[in-house]
Parts: C-alpha cells; structure tokens; sequence
C-alpha cells in the first residue's frame, strides 16, 4: 500500500535491494521467506519480539536522488504481488516525467505530491468511519491479523497484547491477537515459528491463576487442548476482554446473537494509541453493564458518565460519600461504603436542577427537586457546570409532556462528551433550570392510573387489584398477637417512608434491608415488590404497552399457548384464587403476553407457579412488569428451552457447596442429589416446595438481594440437614430428607388464612420433624453465609456458563449421533466429525454472513438434527471439501444439483440429517445406490430450468406419465371398492350385516393409515424416465469425475462405450414408445442390419451428443488420428481444452465445433434407471470405480486442516515469485 513519505537514513540496513533505477529502489526485509541465513533468523526474530512493522510488510520501495543521502519510504508491501503492482505503477507513470527535472528537490517533491494524492483519494474511497477513529499502528496490527492467520475482512479485532505462549515447558515470546470471534497468536524465534488459531465458541474454560509454573497466567481450556499464556503487561485487562469475548461466543451457540457493533458509541475525542473502536465499545458495554446491574436498570439504559461526589443525607445528617452516575433516563447515586446509601432518581420524576451557593462547608453543590416534593443535595463535583448541563441536555429528551415548554439548552460535543466519559472538566455558565411541575404521582401503586390500568379492553374479567384482595376472606376484624404483628410492620414501613422517601426516589439503606428481612407486610408487598425490581420504572416508561399485547395476543395460536392452557390449572390449584375463571383467566393474559413479547422464551414450565403468586399481590399489569423483570434481568437464561441459566446456577451452588460444606458435598456428589434438588428450587424461587406462607418471604428477600438470597438460604437447608444427609445411602432417602424439612419451613406470623401445600401432604410421614420458623432459616443464612457477594457469583456464573452451555452442545451432538446412527453407515466417530464441520459452517455464517438470516437458520424449538441449517454457497463449500466425486470445475454445479434434491421443503436450506444423507449415499451406498443418486442429480428438481433447455419438456412428460398412472390407480382402486361392496351386501342381510360393514371399514382405514404413515422405500422402478437433455448432462458429470483417476483412459472408454448403447437402446425405445409417429420419426436401423455406414453415424451421433457437453469447443483431429482410428471397438471422446497432449489415446476421437452446433435434441427420446444400470454393469471400469470404498476420514482431516495449507500455499508462492524474479 502507498504510504505517507517518511525519511530512511540507513537503506541497506536489514534489508535487501531486488530491483532499482535511477529514482527508486525495491527491497526486501532479511528473513522474509525461505532461506536467510542466521541474519535472517535474527532480523526475524527481532521483528517479532519488538512489532516491527516489517512483520506486516516485508517489501518497501524506496525513492532516491544521485546527489542526496536520504531516502523517502513511499510504499511497503505484505506479498510480492502487491509491491510489484506499485512498482509497475511508478515505471508506467512517474519514470518519465520526472527524468526530464533539472532539480532533485523537483523530483522529491513531485513525488511525494503525487503518493499523496494517491493516498488521500484511497483513504476517501475505502477507509470507513470505524477505520478513521483507529490509529495507524492498530490498523497495522489487525492488517498483520488478517495475513497471518487467513482471516477474512469481516474479522474485527478487538486488541492485541505481548505475552508467552507456553508451549510444553518453553515459553514462546509472541503477540495474542483477540478477536471478535477468534484468539490467535503468533511468535517467531530464531526460525521457530508457532502459530495458534481458537475459536471462541470452542472455548470450554477460561481461568487466570497465578502459580510458581505459570506467574500470572491465563488458561484457555478447549474439548481437545489447553493453552497457558502468561507475561503480560496487564493480565486483568487482557483476561476481562477475554472474558467478554468468550460471552458473546457462548450467546451465538445459545440463541445465535451475533455481535453487532454499538453504532451510538460516541467518536472519540482524539485517536487513542493503540485502543480501537471495539475496544471501546467492550469497554463501554462492561460499564453499562455493572450499572444496569446495580441499579436494577433496563437493557436499553446506557451510561453516560460518573464522577466522585457527597450526597447529603437528611436522615442522617451527614454527607456520604459515593459516585454519581448519569444516563440517558436516571440520576443515580451509590455510596462508597456498601449498603450505606443508594439512590435512583428518574429524569421523568426530576422538577429543578439548580446550583446551590458554593462555601468551604458546601463546595460545588447542586440541588434536584422531583415532583413528590423530594429535594437531593450533592457537592463536592469536580465539574458542576458540565455535569448541569448534561442533565439539562437529557431532560429535553426525556418524554414527557411537562418538558415541552422549556427552552432548549445547546448540546454539548463530542469533545467535551468524552472528557465526561473519562474524567469531568470544563466550564459552564451558572443556570437554573425549572420545570412546570405536574400533578404528584400516586405513592401506591395499588391505585389504578388511567395509562396504566385502564388499557386492557378485553371480554374476560380482568384484575385490577391483587388476587389475595379479592379473595381474601370478609370477616370480623382480627385483633390477635399475628394481627398486632402485621399492623407493627406496617407502621415501621410508614415510618420509614416518612423518613426515607416513598417511591422509586426513596432512599435505600441498610435500615431498609432490615425491614425486608423481617418480612414486608401484605399490604406493602405488589409495591414494594415493583420497586426493588425495577419493573416500577419499566411500567411507568411504557404505559398501555400491556394492555397492547393482550390485544395481539388474543386468538393467537402457538406451542407457547399450548403449554400454558395445559399448566394453567397446575398454578397453584390449593390457592382460592386459581379455583375460579377471574384468576385463570388473569394467568392466562399475562403468560400469553409475554409469550408474545419475548417469542425466544416463550413459555417455560414454572414460569406460571412464579406469575401466580405475583397476581396475588399485584394487578396483571404488575405482574407482567414484574415476570419481566424477573426473565430478562434478574434471573437471565433461566426461562428458555434449555433453562440455561438455572443450569448454570445449579453448577454455582455446587461450586458453593463444596467451598462451605466439603463433607457434605463429597457425599452428595456421591448419591448425585445436588443436581436433582437445586433445580427445583432456583426455578421456583422454592415456591414449589416450601409452604406458600414461608417461600414468599424469600421472594420478598429476592427482590431486593437478587440471586445471592436464594444460594444462602439453599446453603443454610443443607447445612441444617448435614447429619442426615451423611448418613444417607441412596439419592431417595436424601431426598425424602430434605422434603420433609422444606415443607415444615413455617410462617407463624402470617395473618392470612393456610394454605394447604401439596407437597407436604403428599411427603409427610408418621413422625414429622420439628417445624422450623422462616425468620430463623433467613437469619441463619446471613450469619453463616453473608460474606457471598453478587460481583463474585457473577464472576463464577460465567465459568459455569461456558461449561454448561458446551456440554449441551455436546449433549446436542451426541443425541444427532444416536438418531442418525441406525439410518446411515457412517462410524460414530465419523458422525461427529461430521456435525462439528457442519455446525462450524453454520456458526461461520453467524459471524461471517448476515446476522440475520444466520438468526432465522436457528431454532432451537426443533429437533437437534434440524437445528443447524446451510445455504447453497455454504453447502458448496463443505460439498467441495468432502464430496468422494471430484469433478473439477463441474464441482459447483453437480453441488447446486444435490442442494436442490436434498433441500425437500424447498426453503433455500439444508440441515444436517438432509446433508448427511447426501453423503452416506455417496460413501457407504452400493453400486445401485450410487448410480441412483446420480441419476436423480440430473432429473427435476437437481436439474433446473436454466442447466437443460428441455426440462420444460421433460416435465410434462413425467407430467403426463403420473397422470395416466394416477388415473390408472384410481379406477383400479375404485373397482376393487365395489368389489368389497358388493361382496359383503350378498352375505350379510340386515342391521347385523351393516355393523360388521362398517367395523370391517373402520379396520381397512386404520390399515391403510398405519401403511401411509410408513416410511415408503423407493424402488428402482419408481424412478422416472431420462430424456436426451438429461442424458447428456449426466454423461458430462461422469465425464468430468474420472479426470483424477489412475485409470482415466479406461474409464473414458467405457463410458463411451456406454453412452453408444443407451443412445441406441433410447432409439429404439422411442420405435415402441411412439409407434404413431412412425411416418414422421425417421426409419430406424434393424438391429443386426447395419452396416459400418449406418453405424460411423451412430457413433457420430454418441460423439455429437458428449461434443455438446464439452466446457470448450474442441480441435478438429488430425488425418493420423482418422486413419487409426478404423478398428477400434469403443470411443473415448474427450475435450482437448481439458487433457494434455500426452493424455490423448490412439482411439481418441476429438469432435469438431460445426458437429457439434449442427447437432438436434430428440425430444421423444427416454431411457429408464434400469437400462442404465445394466448398461453401466456391462464395464468393468466403471463397476470397480463405484463399488470402490471410500474413506472420509481423510477429506475431513483436510477440511479441518484448510486454513492452514492456505496460508503455506500464500507464502510458498511469495517465495517462488522471489525466485523467479531473482
């Protein structure tokens, strides 16, 4: 590529000249290629080591002058093809204009003018926006990817670090080069060159330890290796986009989510050494990441910054300090100190922003007011202004009316954004912004709203409270101790509103931990509940959404409705609310509603016991909010068709289990009961299994805690449980256990009426164990297993996810292996090679092709065989690489032909079981089997229109077959009808005869349906009949697949021989078939009568019908060639466009073009399968070639192995063209 001239002092150093004139000089880098020397070992080796950019571009072209020293570096070059380009450029171009200069600054000058107006128009042609925000040395580096490992132009990196790859008990100092789908490295010492590739998707584990062997490494664990890299200059940056990385390849083998690249992502202000776009963006994904999580935030929120700050606090009356953090719709606050204070201010909710006078007490404050009268104090910013400004910027855009009046404020650049992004500075006016203020919100919930309770406008009852309201029992008031208890905990929460806040705004303390703990009362829990979730914000930002999906969602029919009108009297039946229609029908709409929001999900089993109880406390409009709050954030994957995600929390908890109770988990893993029991209770939150009094205690808890309640509490039942458990000897008896103990897991201070729990009556036995208050089970989790954090189950969720999602895929492979097993002669192993090539040209498309057609190829909710589909250019490729027929440049089409056949639904796609098939035929099929699948290629539909002129034709001649013989079978089906009729009415008189009639009918359906429903075997005879078009197209495809055979000739021969004899058994056909055209047809040859006259023309005809279907006209012979070829018994006709001429046989006959343009096609000619496989049988040739078995082994190992011959095959050539230009 052209260059920027830069000055070269030193030309000959570490370089080599190859070709010169009197202004420039092409070179080549020593130790490029082969040879060298121990110089070019060392030159090598120091490129490496250091990132020379000579790596990349070992050939540059220098521009020099008689009278000066220095030279000018204008162009470099990666191949001997590019830099020979460049310098054919400047000869044609520039070589004579500039020796006509007097003045050698002239020339220099001119000369870099001219590089620089070629760079500049290639930069405004090719280089994109993403190009533009990277720096030269990454665009370097990811050029150098891209040559060293083969990638191709859709192969982003992301970034690139020093490190050594320990390659047995050597280190190799190289570069790791980490991709958006692939880890590569590269190292080059002394002539030792170790190059790796890994797939993210092949990644099984990813782990950073620190050892006296490995000193701050990173292992990278895939099926078949591990791989141990260590030196780096910051592991833990390394390892946290690796750890990225790894995710997005786990979300495209879970739901085929390629990564996208963040559009919104704001430039830079200025070109960050060596940090890309995409790094960037991972790093801005993380951010937001952490802050959604901590917040209880929406996918869609996107941080804008954060900064250091105090937040006055009235209930304490103290300033707390903590961070600041603003995005696109929140003001939130998070105090240094944990649990101490946190804060979530929405912009919708915010009235005044408003800078405070600053002192030494107060320095910098800003004042937030909100339409619930609430006033927030911080101080401390180290950017007031600015930070000011960017809440007035996203408060023009937040969506709401009350805004409209107000004068816009003018946005701030991208300049002054990225300084915020990274650290706050600059200055700004002193501004007050006020806001007309609105009607205050509605402190509960429970009051329904006109946007969000009045949208649903369907037949059926719908619940505008919670259920428990409606159903709760009418009688006197209860003053008893339970009673007083509950009043007790509604006063502590009115006090703590009054004192804290109320709504989304409050503020959050450990004070307000305390108070959940000790249990939320009835009447607080739908609000309390919508809160702490987030699903509060999400309901507000989105009103009528719900009432909108009910609505498209009515009438709907799918699987998801299916599997919820079967579990929907499965809810929860003990409850009174699920006794009647109202409650039914509630569950109904908002399980149906999200089945049709979240169509990925659909509807999973215990997603209608969790809905249930959050109708109790809540309106469907809460519920819906709050399922959606608990599917798509707080309990991400657990939901989908593999519960993915309460696999990898079952993995978690057995992880936890055998850090806090060793004993225990040595024994369990023994029986094998952690896997059976966990299951069950993340996916219910325990609610299946615990008293609904107790388990909606820990729901209250989850809400606020998130998963890290419900690992305590799980820890803390085996705990109490151990002695049992260890005395156990099989998985029922530890089973058995630990059920008796959930379902006396009691609530004595619940005011509501038992509820009887199903499971309990079902397990209790003779002496039930002492019960156990809920409030002492939650206690004892805090104090045995508080110390779990959220950050550190996060971070062990994503080791376990990788294992858990590659064991299904493992799981997936080994079931497509049993299925297709007993269908197809491929060994087992075979069978899973198979799968892994096709699944990783599947996986290819993903991130490689178009996301969304790659997206669409996946569903998971079929089987695993038809999961994984391909598209013809993708079917092309695999079929090319393992295909037993090699038919050169004919290849393409026979494929196109094959994808046709084998693509029955005719939707453009292939999956494995129609892909693996095709090739079982080809390998592991007999003669017949063999023959028959070539035949088929050539008929409709493998034969297109566009391939043969007379597939037209041809159809409605099988068109018309089928008709006569359906019409056929039908007659005959309708005679043996009455002959069962009439037979029957003779013998049996009467009503008894009638009942007989009609059994022995029923009967003869139900044979005849058991015979449709089996598979029906395809006979020979079934096949239908080939015209001549066809003829020569299959006669090209056997042509074509003998090139590369040891016994070519004989092959040539034989099916010349053979393609003489159906030519002239298709003559002869068309005298019986067509009989009635006698007198136009011409007359044909008896058999036995012709003579040498008649049968030249036959065989002109043979030669004029495989003439026409030659790649390229072929020469005419020569008079030799006529006069030998008198006595010869079978023709091999061959193009001479294909062949050498020593290829070329004594009996060759060669066809000339006015043959073969004069020749006509037969329209009324046919043949069947049958009289081409005898004639076939009739060649010894031909009969060793396709009953030859065949390994596929070996095309796999080379498939597998591409890349890399293609890269040895890209630097071999560069050293022949080195060679031959020496």
């Amino acid at each position: 590529m052209w260059i920027e001239p830069e000055e070269v002092l030193l030309a000959g150093a570490l370089w080599v000249s190859e070709r010169a004139n009197p202004f420039f000089i092409l070179q080549r880098r020593r130790g490029h290629g082969r040879g060298g020397g121990l110089s070019g070992l060392l030159v090598g080796t120091l490129d490496v080591v250091l990132d020379s950019s000579a790596r990349v571009a070992p050939y540059r072209i220098l521009l020099q002058t008689a009278d000066s020293q220095i030279y000018w570096n204008i162009a470099c070059g990666s191949s001997r093809k590019e830099i020979t380009e460049h310098w054919d450029f400047l000869e044609s171009n520039l070589l004579q204009t500039i020796s006509i200069f007097d003045n050698d600054e002239d020339v220099i000058t001119f000369v870099k003018g001219k590089i620089s107006g070629i760079i500049a128009e290639e930069n405004r042609l090719k280089r994109s926006e993403e190009q533009e925000e990277n720096s030269g040395k990454f665009l370097e580096a990811e050029l150098k990817m891209r040559k060293l490992f083969g990638m191709p132009e859709e192969e982003k990196l992301v970034n690139y670090y020093s490190c050594s790859y320990w390659k047995g008990r050597v280190p190799r100092q190289g570069w790791l080069y980490l991709s958006i789908n692939h880890l590569c490295f590269y190292s080059f010492l002394l002539g030792k060159e170790v190059t790796l590739v890994v797939q993210w998707t092949e990644v099984t584990q990813l782990e950073k330890n620190a050892t006296l062997v490995f000193p701050e490494s990173v292992r990278v664990s895939t099926r078949n290796a591990e791989h141990f890299f260590s030196m780096f200059l910051n592991v833990n940056d390394t390892f946290k986009l690796m750890e990225q990385l790894a995710n997005i390849a786990m979300r495209q083998l879970l739901d085929n989510e390629a990564f996208a690249a963040d559009r919104l992502l704001p430039k830079a202000c200025k070109t960050l050494k060596n940090v890309s776009a995409l790094k960037r963006d991972f790093d801005a994904r993380a951010k937001n990441e952490r802050y959604r999580s901590m917040f209880r935030l929406t996918q869609d929120e996107r941080l804008d910054g954060h900064t250091d700050c105090t937040l006055w606090t009235p209930f304490a009356k103290m300033h707390v300090v903590g961070q600041l953090f603003i995005s696109n719709n929140y003001i939130c606050f998070s105090s240094r100190e944990e649990d101490l204070c946190q804060l979530i201010i929405p912009l919708r909710e915010v009235t005044i922003v408003e800078k405070a006078d600053s002192s030494s007490v107060l320095p910098c404050p800003v004042s937030i007011s909100t339409k619930n009268k609430m006033n927030f104090l911080f101080a401390n910013l180290k950017d007031r202004d600015f930070l000011v400004q960017r809440i007035s910027d996203f408060l023009q855009r937040t969506p709401d009316g009350s805004w409209s009046d107000t004068n816009p404020l003018s946005l701030i650049g991208s300049s002054v954004r990225q300084a915020w992004l990274s650290e706050p500075c600059g200055s700004g006016s002193v501004l007050c912004l006020s806001v007309p203020r609105a009607p205050p919100a509605s402190p509960n919930p429970q009051d329904p709203t006109p946007s969000t309770r009045g949208a649903i406008t369907t037949a059926a009852p719908t619940a505008q409270q919670g259920l428990l309201r409606l159903f709760q029992q009418d009688g006197p008031e209860d003053l008893g101790p339970k009673a007083m208890k509950e009043r007790m905990k509604e006063e502590a929460w009115n006090i703590h509103f009054s004192e804290f806040g109320r709504g989304v705004c409050m503020y959050r303390t450990s004070r307000t931990r305390e108070l959940v703990l000790n249990g939320i009362p009835e009447r607080l829990r739908g609000e309390l509940w919508l809160l702490f979730s987030g699903a509060q914000n999400e309901m507000a930002s989105h009103p009528g959404y719900y009432g909108d999906l009910v609505e498209q969602a009515t009438g709907l029919c799918s699987l998801a409705t299916e599997e919820i009108e079967r579990d929907l009297h499965r809810s929860m039946p003990e409850h009174r609310a699920f006794q009647n229609e109202t409650g039914i029908a509630a569950l109904r709409r908002v399980l149906t509603a999200y089945a049709h929001r979240n169509p990925n999900i659909g509807y999973c089993q215990a997603m209608n016991i969790v809905t249930s109880v959050l109708l109790l406390y809540g309106t469907e409009e809460e519920a819906f909010w709050l399922l959606v709050a608990l599917c798509e954030r707080m309990l991400p994957d657990y939901y989908n068709t593999r519960v993915v995600g309460a696999l990898v929390d079952q993995a978690v908890f057995e992880e936890l289990t055998r850090a806090f109770l060793p004993p225990l988990y040595d024994h369990m893993q023994a029986l094998g009961v952690i896997t059976t029991i966990s299951l069950s209770w993340f996916l219910t939150l325990f609610l299946s299994v615990m008293p609904f009094d107790s388990a909606v205690l820990l729901v209250d808890c989850f809400f606020y805690e998130g998963i890290k309640v419900i690992f305590q509490v799980a820890l803390a039942v085996l705990h109490d449980n151990m002695d049992a458990l260890l005395v156990c000897s099989d998985e029922g008896e530890a089973m058995t256990v630990l059920g008796r103990y959930l379902d006396n897991v009691v609530n004595k201070q619940t005011v509501a009426p038992p509820t009887p729990h199903l499971h309990a009556l079902l397990t209790s036995g003779d002496d039930p164990p002492p019960e156990i208050d809920v409030f002492d089970l939650i206690k004892a989790s805090y104090e045995k297993f508080g110390s779990l954090r959220s950050d550190v189950i996060e971070q062990m969720r994503f080791k376990q996810r990788l294992k858990v999602i590659q064991s299904l895929e493992d799981t997936a492979k080994r079931s497509v292996v049993r299925a297709m097993m007993t269908e197809l002669a491929f060994s087992i192993e075979e069978l899973e090679e198979l799968y892994c090539l096709f699944k990783s040209k599947h996986m290819t498309s993903c991130y490689w092709g178009s996301s969304n057609s790659a997206a669409q190829r996946h569903d998971p909710s079929l089987p695993y065989l038809e999961q994984y589909r391909i598209d013809p250019v993708q079917f092309a490729q695999l079929f090319s690489a393992l295909s037993p027929w090699v038919c050169g440049s004919h290849t393409p089409t026979l494929s196109a032909r094959l994808f046709r056949l084998l693509d029955q639904n005719q939707d453009g796609l292939v999956n494995f079981k129609e892909f693996s098939t095709g090739l079982s035929g080809m390998y592991h099929g007999d003669m017949t089997e063999k023959l028959k699948l070539l035949y088929k290629l050539h008929l409709p539909p493998a034969l297109c229109a566009e391939e043969a002129e007379s597939a037209l034709e041809a159809t409605h001649f099988f068109t018309e077959d089928k008709l006569q013989e359906s019409s056929f079978l039908s007659d005959l089906d309708s005679v043996r009808q009455q002959e069962v009729t009439s037979g029957e009415e003779p013998k049996n008189g009467g009503e008894d005869g009638e009942e007989k009639k009609e059994v022995k009918d029923y009967r003869y359906y139900l044979r005849m349906w058991a015979k449709e429903k089996e598979p029906k075997r395809e006979t020979i005879k079934d096949l239908p009949r080939m015209n001549q078009e066809q003829f020569i197209e299959l006669c090209k495809t056997l042509y074509n697949m003998f090139s590369e055979e040891p016994s070519e000739q004989q092959l040539y021969h034989a099916i010349a021989t053979v393609a003489s004899l159906l030519l002239r058994i298709g003559e002869v056909g068309k005298k019986f078939g067509n009989g009635a055209k006698k007198a136009e047809a011409p007359p044909p040859i008896p058999p036995g009568e012709e003579g040498p006259g008649e049968g030249t023309s036959t065989d002109a005809q043979v030669c004029r019908a495989l003439a026409d279907a030659q790649l390229e006209p072929p020469a005419p012979p020569s008079d030799e060639e006529t006069k030998d070829d008198t006595s010869v018994s079978s023709f091999s006709v061959v193009s001479s466009g294909s062949l050498q001429c020593e290829d070329i046989a004594d009996d060759t006959v060669l066809v000339s073009g006015e043959e073969r343009r004069g020749s006509a096609l037969d329209a009324d000619w046919s043949i069947t399968f049958e009289q081409v496989l005898a004639s076939l049988l009739t060649e010894p040739a031909l009969v060793e070639y396709f009953e030859r078995k065949m390994d596929i082994q070996v095309k796999m190992a080379a498939c597998k192995a591409q890349r890399a011959v293609e890269r040895q095959i890209s630097s071999a050539s560069d050293h022949e063209l080195s060679q031959q230009s020496s």
